[in-house]
């Protein structure tokens, strides 16, 4: 037995394929284009580890695809390959169509003739998980409800509606194929090995290099955070439990304005790592001018698979953040090295502040 992910050195991906194998010994076999937020350095631990079966490729690369399944023959597939950075897709949203819509399309096109071909009792039990995002849902005013799963979808940047776009696609082919699949949509993670241009990490980091904290606009944006490992600990029970052609909500019930997440970030340094010249990182936030589009409020309605499979996040954001910046602090080699020339000009472009 064994599974295949897709997008396995991503942050929520790579976080995934370690809680795995830290809990079983089903093997991974671990697709990844290796584009500039695919990392192998966040599975370094696995290097050797017989479990963990590494291919570079594109997951629109149908021949590729098709060969890891018919050699592997994974019980599931779980698809978390994806452009995901919002700003990025404003500034260049044809990779996001490519890779988020086309690549998903073959994807399944690959999946469904594996399927299709399995025994009956294989075919039965074989699943496709479909990772997508609370962004598909649009935004909210302050006092509306969460999204719920039956909640229309209304996504307002490029990314978004790419994602948006893959899960219609994985629904279609469920309702006109057959294929086994399950959706989930997540809030805001957070967590290890989360690449430093996403709001927690970015904070952290140019808070210790001493440079400008940009926040956009009022920083009264919201959102619900959720814990890497707690979403990781999420999707292995939708895996385990869920029901084919149904979608969960995962969420934190976390929800916090930007500016209050940049707060905290700064009080835990001021706590962990105090700058030398004993004033607060607060200092150093900067308000610069917000981006097109940008969604006021995200909010997760989670109870579905605390209804349906038991799950509840096991931290609090007070706990998780507390660990976030703690492995960020004790990891100073991998901020540097993922820190390339490209990503320092990619953050000046976007922000104005060097």
């Amino acid at each position: 037995m064994a599974i295949l992910i897709t997008g396995g050195a991503g942050f929520i991906g790579s976080n995934f394929v370690l809680d795995w194998l830290a809990g079983c010994n089903e093997p991974v076999v671990n697709l990844d284009k290796l584009s500039y937020a695919g990392n192998l350095d966040n599975l370094s631990g696995l290097q050797g580890d017989a479990r963990h079966i590494f291919a570079q490729g594109d997951i629109g690369d149908s021949v590729l695809v098709a060969g890891l399944l018919a050699r592997h023959r994974p019980r599931a597939v779980l698809n978390f390959a994806a452009e995901s950075h919002v700003d990025r897709s404003i500034h260049g949203p044809e990779d996001f169509i490519q890779t988020n819509i086309v690549g998903t399309f073959r994807l399944l096109e690959a999946v469904r003739a594996y399927w299709a071909a399995l025994p009956l009792q294989e075919q039965t039990q074989f699943r496709f998980l479909h990772v997508s995002t609370d962004e598909v849902y649009g935004t909210l005013a302050k006092d509306d409800a969460p999204f719920a799963e039956t909640h229309r979808v209304e996504p307002n940047s490029p990314y978004s509606a790419s994602k948006a776009a893959s899960d219609h696609l994985v629904r279609a082919w469920h309702h006109t194929y057959g294929v086994p699949v399950l959706t989930t949509n997540c809030s805001n993670n957070y967590g290890p090995y989360h690449f430093p241009e996403k709001l927690i990490p970015l904070m952290i980091v140019n808070a210790l290099a001493g440079k400008p904290l940009p926040v956009y606009g009022d920083g009264q944006q919201i959102r619900d955070w959720l814990y890497v490992k707690d979403h990781c600990s999420a999707i292995r029970c939708v895996l385990a439990g869920g029901k084919a052609g149904e979608t969960y909500n995962i969420g934190g019930w976390n929800e916090k304005p930007n500016i209050e997440i940049v707060q905290t970030v700064c009080a835990l340094l001021d706590e962990l790592r105090p700058r030398a010249d004993g004033q607060s990182y607060t200092s150093q936030i900067t308000f610069v001018q917000d981006r097109p589009g940008h969604d006021r409020r995200y909010a997760i309605d989670a109870r579905k698979i605390e209804r349906e499979l038991g799950w509840r996040p096991a931290e609090t954001f007070e706990t998780g953040i507390r660990k976030t910046v703690q492995w960020y602090l004790n990891n100073p080699q991998w901020v540097q090295r993922v820190q390339s020339g490209s990503y320092r000009n990619w953050v000046a472009k976007q922000y104005g502040v060097a």
